[in-house]
């Protein structure tokens, strides 16, 4: 394809938003500009990937203008089925080919991260970044998004706990994380909450009699609120999953206590991204063009994960299979 399919870079977003991915699309597109290369973004996600040349759209220096604060992701997100047939990814070669793209950034959590090792080919340099609120991806500390998260959480405790107080209730918080406790355990941590249930560590039988006791004696102690944060992956011993309703019946049935359940879904993802996510969004994006820039047909595709406050390339193929 010769000197100039060398220098097209493509960007996408995949799976579930995060904050911080706007930061990554951002520094992608003006580190890529400045290094000589034309850059895509690619809407829609790998849908966008299939479906071609409408959502295939070159980016100069103003179509990332002042986004880099912004949650979710300005160019949109989506899963694919007919990505993952054959004859999918054969429309999206075509489609690559089309526009001589022969690099991309995909941001996105495990499952895209997945996709990504799917396409690879030997024409198609990848550098994967994760965005993922949950932090449940292998070999870095953080993924983009979780900061924020966190944040969120910690503030809609600290809004509940004073309606809470008011009343003596206890307070249920379900937040995010299917296979993943990191935002329960760190945020219960934080909230000097009374009791957490998070998937990576199922409690023991006896675990709603503990949840009981350690109610009714902080009670005692003159404590006027308790918060009890569960993850929505939290199973038990018998892999059965444990909820924030079922957790209110047991306490209004064994204490009487006036209990109450927060559902916080989507509120995680929403809003501006901290200082932090946007900061690690900007460094990801702008290494991700740099090793681009290094690859060659034989390189290895890569994942960039965060280590003792740097931004580390991971091979990807090892990643997706751990």
């Amino acid at each position: 394809m010769g000197e100039k399919a060398n220098k097209v870079i493509a960007v996408l977003t995949s799976g579930g938003d995060s904050q911080g991915m706007n930061a990554v699309i951002r520094a992608v597109v003006r580190m890529g500009l400045r290094k000589g290369f034309r850059v895509f973004m690619v809407y829609e996600g790998y849908n966008g990937l299939v479906e071609g040349q409408q959502f295939i759209k070159e980016a100069n220096w103003l179509s990332v203008e002042h986004i880099i604060q912004k949650g979710g992701t300005m160019i949109g997100s989506s899963r694919c089925a007919e990505f993952r047939e054959p004859e999918g990814r054969i429309k999206v070669a075509l489609n690559l080919i089309q526009k001589d793209i022969t690099n991309l950034v995909i941001i996105g959590g495990d499952g895209s991260l997945i996709g990504a090792n799917i396409l690879r080919q030997d024409y198609i340099n990848i550098v994967g970044i994760v965005g993922s609120i949950d932090n449940d991806f292998c070999k870095t500390e953080i993924t983009i998004g979780t900061d924020t998260a966190l944040h969120r959480i910690i503030e809609a405790v600290d809004a509940i706990a004073t309606t809470a107080t008011s009343h003596q209730r206890v307070m249920i918080i379900e937040v995010m994380g299917r296979n993943c406790g990191y935002l329960a355990l760190v945020s219960a941590l934080a909230t000097e909450a009374t009791f957490t249930l998070i998937p990576e560590s199922p409690p023991e039988e006896d675990w709603p009699q503990r949840l009981c006791s350690q109610l009714e004696r902080e009670r005692e102690n003159g404590r006027r609120l308790n918060i009890i944060i569960v993850s929505e992956g939290a199973e038990d011993l018998d892999g059965k999953p444990i909820t924030g309703n079922q957790i209110k019946d047991l306490i209004v049935d064994k204490t009487k206590r006036d209990t109450r359940v927060t559902i916080l879904g989507h509120i995680q993802r929403g809003g501006k991204a901290s200082a932090f996510d946007s900061i690690l969004g900007s460094r990801m994006g702008a290494e991700a063009v740099d090793v681009l820039l290094e690859s060659t047909p034989e390189s290895e595709s890569c994942v960039l994960a965060f280590s003792g406050n740097q931004v580390v390339r991971r091979s990807l193929t090892e990643c997706v299979k751990q």
